[in-house]
């Protein structure tokens, strides 16, 4: 079963169990996904999915850091609980082991040994780190702390 298949079951399981704010979340993500595939105009493939799930994720985190400098919780508990949902469906995080590990691997690769290297090496660390989530804030400020 495919993601988009699997969010789709899972908003029918919702709709009987009258779980509106589950619901509401997986409406919005199963939208998201075809306006992708409105856009691409063809299906979404397995990783083009879980990348627009990632970037719906990095909306919801934004504007949580958002909500909450302006003194707004209850919008902040809103996209906190929406950001759970669709967490759900991505692949498991990686952790700050994983991310040092991948970090240090791709330095030695690539042999960067300045800041003007820091795009290279981001690129080979997100490769290694491939099937997980990975923060891509926390990756570059793992890698800046290594290059300095």
């Amino acid at each position: 079963m495919s993601l988009k298949d699997k969010i789709i079951s899972d908003l029918t399981e919702a709709m009987k169990a009258k779980d509106a704010n589950r619901v509401s979340v997986l409406r919005m993500v199963k939208a998201n996904l075809m306006n992708k595939e409105i856009e691409k105009r063809a299906d979404l493939t397995e990783e083009e999915t879980t990348k627009a799930l990632q970037n719906m994720v990095k909306q919801r985190k934004d504007s949580i850091e958002q909500y909450i400098n302006a003194g707004r919780n209850d919008l902040a508990e809103k996209e906190q609980s929406e950001l759970g949902e669709i967490e759900k469906y991505l692949p498991q995080n990686a952790s700050a082991d994983d991310i040092a590990q991948a970090v240090k691997e791709a330095i030695a690769e690539t042999g960067a040994s300045s800041m003007r290297e820091m795009g290279a090496v981001m690129k080979a660390a997100q490769a290694k780190l491939a099937g997980k989530t990975v923060d891509g804030k926390a990756l570059s400020e793992m890698v800046k702390a290594k290059l300095q």
